[in-house]
């Protein structure tokens, strides 16, 4: 398999499969090395994660139209199964233009489109990139989502950015769905520990490879093997030592390795733990790409 130009080279592939649990196909790859972004095609995607040893993924979607698209993808390829949300960022967008209630009622709708929907997400609190002027449609539609996900079985899928305590609140006050998963798992040991007791999966992502990134190795480190998984979040959170690239599933060795080496396991446990972990936080197995 060639390589696709602008990308970085594929690394050695892992010796068992595991999943990218939270990608985005859909998504153009901006790089500053590359004029105009980059798009893989999803069946070269898939072939180049398999390739490696990424043989399962999901498709997350972030507003109507990305949610629509992770559903029908899904429904057309049995490696990839869909989450459905909109983003905590749409959510006061939509609020202001008078849409949101007819957005969460669509994605309402999404959620129950059939078993290769098997999230709610990505869903949450974003305070990094909303001001608090669109704070309350954020939590309008955090707790919508997960009534959502309850509806329907649904794993949660939570995006938390700068917003630790009142992710927390929101889901204690609400109602822990019985699957959850943090997405891009940002926080300490400590947090980490308040997540765990709340029975959530912690998903990492290229982030816990980076330098200043020692945080999230303590969380990994007090995280027990069966509640771990990993994701690219990509074309975003590229590991090292490709960082400012675009990112893409066949690039999670990188990562999986890394916290092998972080947590003390070899490659081929965590391996078989993220395989079986994923399967259990997503609602049971599906196909991988051969």
């Amino acid at each position: 398999m060639t390589q696709t130009a602008g990308w970085p080279d594929a690394p050695e592939a892992l010796p068992l499969p595991v999943v990218d649990n939270h990608c985005h196909l859909d998504h153009r790859a901006h790089s500053r090395a590359v004029e105009g972004g980059l798009l893989i095609p999803v069946d070269e995607a898939l072939d180049r994660a398999a390739a490696v040893g990424v043989t399962r993924v999901v498709q997350v979607g972030c507003d109507l139209e990305g949610s629509r698209w992770a559903v029908e993808t899904a429904r057309t390829h049995d490696s990839v199964v869909a989450a459905v949300a909109l983003h905590p960022n749409e959510a006061p967008l939509l609020a202001e233009a008078g849409r949101l209630d007819d957005a969460l009622a669509e994605i309402d709708r999404l959620a129950g489109a059939g078993d290769h929907v098997r999230a709610v997400g990505e869903t949450g609190l974003d305070y990094f990139r909303t001001g608090e002027d669109g704070r309350d449609a954020q939590h309008v539609s955090f707790r919508e989502h997960v009534r959502i996900a309850k509806r329907h079985g649904k794993t949660l899928v939570i995006h938390d950015r700068d917003a630790h305590d009142d992710v927390l609140a929101v889901l204690d006050a609400e109602g822990v769905p019985d699957r959850t998963v943090m997405h891009c798992f940002s926080g300490d040991a400590d947090f980490a520990r308040e997540c765990l007791d709340r029975g959530a999966y912690l998903s990492f992502a290229g982030t816990v490879t980076f330098k200043n990134a020692e945080n999230l190795r303590e969380a990994l480190r007090v995280t027990p093997i069966d509640r771990i998984l990993v994701e690219t979040d990509a074309p975003f959170l590229t590991p090292s030592p490709h960082r400012g690239q675009p990112n893409a599933s066949f690039l999670i060795p990188l990562t999986v390795r890394f916290m092998a080496g972080v947590a003390g396991i070899s490659v081929d446990d965590l391996c078989r733990a993220i395989d079986a972990n994923t399967s259990r936080a997503f609602g049971g197995p599906w196909a991988h790409r051969t």
